[in-house]
């Protein structure tokens, strides 16, 4: 067997694992949103929410408290709307690569925007205890949860894409997931958002980035395969 081969079938095992690995978190992401919505339905406040609230505020603390204002702007509108402008800029002028920097606004605007039918649809309204921050309107799922789940998950995906060394792509895995998660635990600790409408904010998320990320990549497939010819050669490829 052939050096060649011998890699051809090692890449071929890997990407096999990596599409296996995927379509297992998707499902997962599916059935905890499902899961958790079956729950908070009959609008009755669990008893999951109130250990929550009551473990972050074991652990309040002024210093804490700013530091977590701080961290949930990490996944504001505003943030994460200028964040990921300067990362279309940044595949259009600089990487060149179209199909990256449709991506971005693909995954951005439509997790703000599957967020805000999804909040209407469940209807639950914000938890009754003082909040620390100013909040607004409803409250399953998280839309800061949701958002930095989808946008952050988009610059995991990137990082291990195109970051070569494997300590720096590990490094800047294991930053952007703890950031994913420190997020979510901020709204909690804020109390302007139930553990549960953050746990499902981070499954739709993960789940909406998967499934955008999928669909694009077999566009950029179908457009280099199919499109392509006809832009270059000015004719219908021959079947």
């Amino acid at each position: 067997m052939t050096k060649r081969i011998r890699k051809f079938l090692a890449s071929s095992a890997l990407f096999t694992l990596e599409l296996v690995v995927i379509y297992i978190v998707f499902l997962l992401c599916l059935v905890v949103f499902f899961w958790l919505a079956k729950e908070v339905l009959p609008g009755n406040e669990l008893g999951f929410d109130r250990r929550a609230f009551a473990w972050a505020d074991s652990i309040n603390s002024v210093f804490l408290t700013e530091l977590i204002k701080g961290v949930t702007f990490l996944a504001s509108r505003n943030f994460i709307t200028g964040a990921a402008l300067m990362l279309i800029a940044y595949f259009l002028f600089v990487k060149k690569h179209k199909w990256y920097s449709l991506k971005v606004p693909v995954i951005a605007v439509g997790s703000i925007s599957l967020n805000l039918m999804l909040k209407y649809l469940f209807n639950r309204p914000r938890p009754l205890i003082p909040h620390l921050v100013q909040s607004y309107g409803l409250s399953f799922p998280s839309g800061h949860a949701m958002i930095s789940a989808s946008f952050y998950g988009l610059l995991i995906y990137l990082v291990y894409k195109n970051v070569e060394n494997d300590l720096l792509r590990w490094g800047l895995i294991t930053l952007l997931s703890a950031l994913i998660m420190f997020i979510g635990f901020s709204r909690v600790y804020l109390h302007v958002h139930y553990a549960t409408d953050v746990l499902a904010g981070l499954a739709a998320g993960l789940g909406w980035v998967i499934l955008a990320v999928r669909l694009l990549r077999l566009m950029e497939k179908y457009s280099k395969r199919n499109l392509n010819p006809v832009v270059i050669d000015g004719e219908l490829p021959v079947a």
